[in-house]
């Protein structure tokens, strides 16, 4: 494989990370784009990939629908970064994800995880830097906590991770963030159960062949209050705001139906924020 972005060939759960670029990269170019990303758009012009002919020509909907995703995940790290300025934001499996640059404030740290070959195409085609780093570990390797400085608050992000986790998988995720950062917090996205089994029969493809990979874990609007189980240091969870677009649909209508019960698991997708309770005084 050519690092420098010829002939990129990923198959399986990793091809998706360059689904995902080439949506943010489509939209970013729209003259009334939801989501300024210049930084997706150089990484489109610079890979040599058949995006068009693999994935198809993009969706303007379906482009903003990922995007509008994308900014709840933003927006969760600004907020984070307004409390905690020199805290340190670790991205669980970001992939191609260029969120860095778009709410870097200059002064925390940022800590990708990523499965080893991923990680090697990460540094490739975006080098670390004095505040940003990735780590090539599965990020069910706990032991990439041990590199994470939890003194000035941390922020654990999973974008489009944990859906491809077996269930016990994804309670251990969550088990080990809350015991490895008391006061913390964890976002992360989920897909409804019927989209989930849809992706498990291969039913979820692209009039080019391209197959969405199955999603073992999924998790219906209504099952919130489950994520609190996972492990009693979760102190509240809750599904943050999907930011408005453009249009009609996403500037009216998309937001309304995280509100109504009938139909709030239409959506293909939803965005989670779990807090962990800060330990206890005088504990270790």
């Amino acid at each position: 494989m050519d690092h420098a972005g010829q002939g990129v060939v990923w198959k399986g759960v990793p091809e998706t990370l360059l689904w995902n670029l080439y949506q943010r990269a489509f939209e970013a170019r729209q003259p009334d784009t939801v989501l300024e990303d210049p930084k997706a758009v150089e990484l489109v012009e610079r890979l040599d990939y058949p995006f068009e002919e693999n994935f198809g020509a993009p969706s303007p909907l379906l482009a903003q629908g990922q995007v509008l995703r994308v900014r709840t995940f933003d927006d969760a790290v600004r907020a984070f970064l307004r409390e905690h300025p020199d805290g340190t934001v670790v991205n669980l499996a970001e992939g191609l994800e260029t969120q860095f640059w778009r709410v870097n404030n200059g002064r925390a740290r940022w800590l990708g995880v990523e499965l080893p070959e991923t990680a090697e195409v990460r540094r490739a085609l975006l080098p670390d830097e004095e505040r940003r780093r990735t780590l090539g570990r599965s990020a069910l390797d706990l032991s990439w906590r041990d590199g994470v400085d939890a003194s000035r608050g941390v922020l654990v992000t999973a974008q489009g991770l944990l859906m491809y986790l077996r269930p016990a998988e994804v309670r251990e995720l969550i088990d080990g963030c809350a015991e490895g950062f008391p006061g913390g917090a964890l976002v992360f996205d989920a897909v409804p159960r019927w989209f989930g089994e849809r992706t498990m029969r291969g039913e979820m493809k692209t009039a080019q062949g391209y197959v969405t990979p199955p999603m073992p874990w999924a998790l219906d609007a209504g099952e919130l209050g489950e994520v609190r189980t996972a492990h009693p240091a979760v102190a509240e969870v809750r599904e943050p705001p999907l930011p408005r677009g453009r249009g009609t649909y996403y500037g009216a209508v998309w937001p309304l139906l995280r509100r109504l019960p009938g139909v709030r698991n239409i959506r293909p997708t939803m965005t989670v924020m779990a807090r962990f309770a800060p330990a206890a005084q005088g504990a270790p």
